[in-house]
């Protein structure tokens, strides 16, 4: 009997995770039918709310918006728009790194995660998985003396959350693992193991 219930929650439960988060994802973006005046919505024109034509009409904006500023006409609002963002004292600033971060994550040429790495966190002896950002930089390189890396240490099982450090290259260990394999294996926890890759030689 408890064998049965046991193999029903390992079906079940990550079915039900799935479709919560779709479900969380949806509802967001199906926010931007507020947009629309009341009339048009269509709750209104059929009597009942259509959960997902809103997430429709937001990816159709991303991509007016993205095929928009692919010209030049688009080039040159876009600029304006960030020159004026950029006049403006606190805008600026938060603006400034959501956009240094999100051309990070999101450009085709972007590297937010290079490489995964084990180090030790968040004492010695105790080692965690952690992910390769860039080096130091700025006046923060001229206060580290030797070959320092950045690194982006997240938490589990919400990868999204995290801390970010600078340790010394010689204290971290390379993996011959890929980012999206060790992403798996923080958020389960390590119960998804990544294939068994043999290590390379020095």
């Amino acid at each position: 009997m408890r064998k049965y219930f046991i193999t029903g929650l390992l079906i079940l439960v990550p079915l039900a995770i799935t479709l919560w988060v779709l479900h969380a994802v949806i509802s967001t973006m199906d926010q931007s039918l507020l947009l629309l005046p009341e009339q048009w919505r269509p709750e209104q024109l059929v009597g009942f709310k259509i959960l997902g034509i809103g997430t429709i009409l937001t990816l159709l904006i991303i991509f007016v918006t993205g095929l928009l500023a692919q010209n030049f006409v688009g080039n040159m609002v876009v600029d304006a728009w960030e020159s004026l963002l950029k006049r403006i004292p606190i805008v600026n600033s938060i603006y400034s790194s959501v956009k240094q971060v999100s051309d990070t994550l999101f450009s085709s040429t972007g590297n937010a995660f290079s490489k995964a790495i084990l180090v030790q966190y968040p004492r010695e002896g105790a080692w965690t998985i952690a992910f390769l950002t860039g080096v130091p930089g700025g006046d923060v390189a001229n206060h580290l003396q030797g070959d320092y890396i950045s690194i982006y240490v997240p938490t589990t099982p919400n990868p999204t959350s995290g801390f970010f450090l600078m340790v010394p290259r010689a204290d971290t260990i390379e993996l011959n693992m890929s980012v999206d394999a060790a992403l798996k294996y923080v958020v389960s926890m390590g119960v998804v193991a990544p294939d068994q890759m043999p290590a390379e030689k020095k």
